[in-house]
C-alpha cells in the first residue's frame, strides 16, 4: 500500500467511494482536466480559448469595462473655422535684426548722431568751397575774379589758362553747392577733391621744398582734399537730398571707384596741363 494519489478515471468500480466519504481526498471538489496530447497545456493566449466549451484549461475571464454610451455611434465634431483661418507667420531672428529678407522690408537702424556729424563736414567743406569759388568767378569778397585767375594759372605754367579758370572756378561753386544740399554728393565731393590736389600742387611748387603751414604751406588745400575725400567714403547721410539712396548711408565699392576716379583728374590735370614736379 503506498500514499500515491490515483486519478478519478482510473478507479474502477470497487475503488469508487460508495455512500459516506470517509476522506476528502477519496472526492475532491474539482476536477482539472489531464493533460495529454490531446489537451496540452495552453502557452498562448489563443490556446486558452476564452469561453470555449473547449477550453484546454479552467480559466477566468476579467469583464471588460464599457462606459455608458459606449454603444452608440460615434458623431464627428464639426471644425471651427476659426481654426481654418491661416497663420502669421513668426518673423526669423534675422527679420527682426533688420537683416533683409525675402518679402521683408529693412528695418531702420539707429545711427545716433552720424548724420547729424556728416551734414556740419558736408557744410563745413561745401560752404568753404562755394564762397572760394565765387571770388575766383566773380570777385566778390576782394577775389580775383576770373581774369585775375587766369593771369594767376597763366603764370603758373598752366597750359589752357583760360579753360583752367573757367573749369576751376565752376568746379568748387557747383561742388561746394552741391556738397551743402547732399545733392550728387559722390560727385560733387570728387569735384573739390580734383580742385584742391590742383591747388595743392600749385602752392607747393610756388616754394622750394615741403611746406605745410600756412600761410606759405598747404595745410588748408590738404584739409580740405581730404574732407572731401572722406565724404565720398562715408556718404553724405540721410540728412541730405540724397538721403534715401542706398549709397547715402552705406556706400560701398562705387564709392572707392568716385573716390579713385577724383584723385586721378587731378593729378593728370597737373601733369598734362603744366607737367611741374611739385616737389622740387
Amino acid at each position: 500500500m503506498t500514499d500515491e494519489r490515483k486519478d478519478p478515471s482510473e478507479l474502477s468500480d470497487a475503488d469508487k467511494p460508495t455512500g459516506n466519504v470517509s476522506s476528502p481526498y477519496d472526492s475532491p471538489t474539482e476536477q482539472f482536466p489531464t493533460v495529454s496530447a490531446k489537451n496540452p497545456l495552453p502557452r498562448t493566449d489563443d490556446d486558452l480559448d476564452f469561453g470555449s466549451t473547449n477550453a484546454n484549461s479552467l480559466t477566468e475571464q476579467i469583464p471588460t469595462y464599457r462606459a455608458p454610451g459606449a454603444d452608440q455611434p460615434t458623431v464627428a465634431l464639426e471644425r471651427e473655422t476659426a481654426y481654418d483661418a491661416p497663420i502669421a507667420a513668426v518673423p526669423t531672428a534675422e527679420a527682426v535684426a533688420g537683416t533683409t529678407v525675402a518679402g521683408t522690408t529693412e528695418a531702420p537702424r539707429s545711427r545716433g548722431t552720424l548724420d547729424l556729424g556728416l551734414l556740419a563736414l558736408r557744410l563745413a567743406v561745401g560752404g568753404t568751397a562755394l564762397v572760394h569759388g565765387l571770388q575766383k568767378l566773380t570777385g566778390i569778397w576782394n577775389g580775383p575774379g576770373l581774369g585775375g585767375f587766369e593771369t594767376m594759372l597763366a603764370d603758373a605754367g598752366f597750359q589752357q589758362a583760360k579753360w583752367m579758370a573757367i573749369l576751376g572756378a565752376v568746379g568748387e561753386v557747383a561742388g561746394g553747392a552741391l556738397l551743402i544740399l547732399g545733392l550728387l554728393t559722390p560727385v560733387a565731393a570728387a569735384s573739390v577733391l580734383a580742385v584742391m590736389i590742383n591747388a595743392w600742387a600749385l602752392r607747393q611748387a610756388s616754394a622750394p621744398g615741403l611746406e605745410y603751414f600756412a600761410p606759405a604751406g598747404t595745410e588748408y588745400e590738404m584739409l580740405l582734399g581730404i574732407c572731401a575725400g572722406v565724404i565720398i567714403l562715408t556718404g553724405p547721410g540721410r540728412i541730405a537730398l540724397d538721403g534715401r539712396r542706398g549709397w547715402a548711408t552705406r556706400p560701398f565699392v562705387g564709392s572707392l571707384v568716385v573716390l579713385i576716379l577724383g584723385i586721378a583728374a587731378g593729378v593728370c590735370t597737373w601733369i598734362f596741363l603744366n607737367g611741374a614736379n611739385p616737389l622740387i
